[in-house]
């Protein structure tokens, strides 16, 4: 199975393009000779006297050891969005940043090309605390390998290639296990580099590389069905199992397969998650289905929310099982969504002085009365900002997917998917009906009104979503498309083909196959009853949190909180001032707490305090 990304996929969904056009700007807006400083003052470059005073800070300031580190995701970021939409503005500021990238390497000896110097891997094997290397320049082989896989580069194929070579000549002066040793300090995603490597270049270098960088020390535990992950640093893991899907993709070894499964099962299959999907606290995994201990100030950072969906698509693509789609939606909504590219969910006479704006948020706390820490363009650059630029800069990706003539449907946004079913081109419209009866847009308040029934028979918000597909094809063609029925339904979902009744399916987490000879313009009506959740604790049932659908509602709270309710905890949630114009909104309160709680989707709070878990008690 493959996923339909690139030019396959058109996205129509507002909020979705707002974010990509956000990211995109920001790439733009930071300059070539400030996300090239570390690297040109490595390679003798520079010949300033000071710093300049537009010079990045944070972890990019020339005296952090891990600077430079965000190229590498500016170049990943850059090349997926040119792959997505071939903007060529953005490919020529890459390939100028690849120009002086070459120049560097040739100024350091020819292969070295990183931002940080050669003797800090030599600290590492020496054991001198040092702050991970690898993983720094890992994010350099990343950048330039996706520039070579979506642009085309040769240039960063070539600079690479050269580079490798340096930790070819390095790592083999090494015993195994004075090497097993240096794995043990983070290495990011350089197995993930070497695996890629090996398929673009067909090296055999890249194959010893491979081995030498088998992490034993983790991969064994989890094969042997322990638990090795509790209270380790979760995005230390996650990119060297990543590693081991790439790998498995290139060789099609079952020990990379077995390991990846493993840590699935041990990561989230046996740990639990929180309801948005995370599980992490202090960057660490909490112990195992033991959660209520760990709600904290720190809790689901972005990086291995990032992470976590590439390895949940990894698992779909090879096993078709809905779960893992599910669990990208979970963290795409209140992950991606909740934690990166704010903007305000204007309510009028909500006077305040916060900025209707938020960049990024390190962490996505999930203690009472805390709020999300929004960090600066250009003061920051921590770990997150790098996955932030690469999770927004093609948010097509992993809504389709095709295996020979079946479609797959895993995520519902406003798309457009075109690609090959039998020889022939197909393109498959997808659309959500709001069911607001209104033409009324809200940014025209003299808009057009078109008078019909659904105004009025849809009184008040609907308790269903309705996604409707509509097929173009020159000639009549035989293909099956599988719908995901999410498992956040409330009752079964109605699936009509061309307005006539197809079925209907009680299962959650599966798919529903349409098999069909479609001809142009047949659609496809899908009805996906949603309400209110409560989602408990798994290690305490009277403490949990509130899904609307697959969103979850974060309530708007100074201090903590107890809720006081009756036996059905979910029915304490209602909406309020659900409508505005011709668009239905989402706000909600509580019923019967003194005094009330307002409640937003998490992804609509900015700078507000906030309250995701509630303890409940009966009234």
């Amino acid at each position: 199975m493959r996923e339909l990304k690139g030019k396959h996929v058109v996205l129509h969904d507002n909020d979705l393009k707002r974010r990509e056009e956000a990211n995109r700007g920001y790439l733009m807006k930071l300059t070539n000779d400030n996300l090239l400083f570390n690297y040109k003052v490595e390679a003798g470059r520079y010949d300033g006297r000071d710093i300049p005073q537009d010079a990045h800070g944070g972890w990019e300031t020339p005296v952090c050891q891990i600077r430079g580190h965000f190229l590498g995701h500016w170049l990943s970021a850059a090349a997926m969005r040119f792959h997505e939409t071939g903007d060529l503005e953005l490919k020529l500021k890459a390939d100028l940043i690849l120009d002086e990238l070459a120049e560097c390497q040739k100024d350091n000896g020819g292969q070295w090309a990183a931002p940080i110097p050669e003797k800090y891997l030599h600290w590492v094997a020496q054991g001198k605390a040092i702050w991970a290397p690898q993983y720094n320049i890992h994010k350099l082989f990343m950048g330039l390998v996706d520039m070579y896989q979506f642009t085309g580069s040769q240039k960063a194929l070539d600079i690479a290639d050269r580079f490798a070579d340096w930790f070819v000549e390095w790592s083999s002066t090494f015993t195994r296990e004075k090497f097993d040793d240096i794995l043990d300090m983070e290495t990011g995603g350089m197995l993930e580099a070497w695996a890629d490597l090996l398929q673009i270049t067909g090296n055999a270098k890249y194959a010893t590389l491979l081995e030498r960088y088998y992490r034993s020390r983790l991969f064994r535990p989890l094969l042997e069905n322990k638990d090795p992950l509790t209270n380790m640093h979760a995005n230390t893991t996650i990119p060297e199992v990543l590693g081991c899907a790439r790998a498995y993709e290139v060789t099609g070894e079952q020990r990379w397969m077995d390991i990846v499964t493993a840590y699935w099962k041990c990561a989230v299959t046996e740990r639990g998650t929180l309801a948005t999907g995370g599980n992490t606290a202090g960057e660490v995994w909490m112990p195992k289905m033991k959660i209520k201990a760990r709600l904290g100030d720190k809790n689901q950072e972005h990086c291995t929310v990032y992470n976590m969906i590439r390895l949940a698509e990894f698992l779909f693509r090879h096993t078709s099982h809905p779960a893992y789609a599910q669990y990208i939606e979970y963290n795409l909504y209140n992950g991606i969504m909740a934690q990166a590219y704010y903007q305000e969910y204007h309510l009028t006479g909500n006077k305040h002085n916060n900025p209707a704006t938020g960049l990024l948020t390190y962490f996505l706390p999930m203690k009472a009365g805390l709020r999300k820490d929004w960090s600066t363009e250009t003061d920051s650059f921590f770990c997150c900002h790098g996955t932030m630029v690469q999770a927004n800069a093609a948010l097509n990706r992993g809504i389709y997917y095709q295996d020979q003539n079946d479609v797959y449907v895993c995520q519902y946004f406003r798309s457009e998917l075109n690609t090959e079913l039998g020889g022939e081109s197909v393109r498959i419209q997808q659309s959500q009906d709001y069911m607001s009866g209104s033409m009324l847009n809200s940014s025209n308040t003299a808009g057009h009104q078109e008078l019909n029934e659904i105004t009025a028979l849809h009184e008040n918000l609907p308790d269903y979503k309705k996604y409707d597909f509509v097929v173009h094809t020159r000639s009549a063609q035989a293909f099956a498309i599988h719908l995901r029925i999410p498992d956040w339904t409330m009752t079964e979902a109605v699936i009509y083909v061309n307005d006539q009744l197809h079925g209907k399916s009680a299962d959650h987490n599966a798919f529903y196959s349409i098999m069909r000879n479609w001809k142009d313009g047949d659609r496809i009506s899908i009805i996906l009853s949603v309400g209110i959740r409560f989602i408990p604790l798994p290690d305490d049932e009277l403490t949990g949190a509130f899904r609307y659908g697959p969103e979850v509602l974060a309530g708007i709270c100074e201090n903590e909180r107890i809720l006081f309710t009756q036996d059905d905890i979910a029915s304490e949630l209602i909406m309020e001032n659900e409508r505005e114009w011709g668009s239905w909104r989402y706000f909600f309160k509580t019923a019967n707490q003194d005094p009330g709680i307002q409640l937003r989707r998490i992804r609509d709070i900015g700078y507000e305090p906030y309250q995701v878990y509630f303890t409940v008690k009966k009234a």
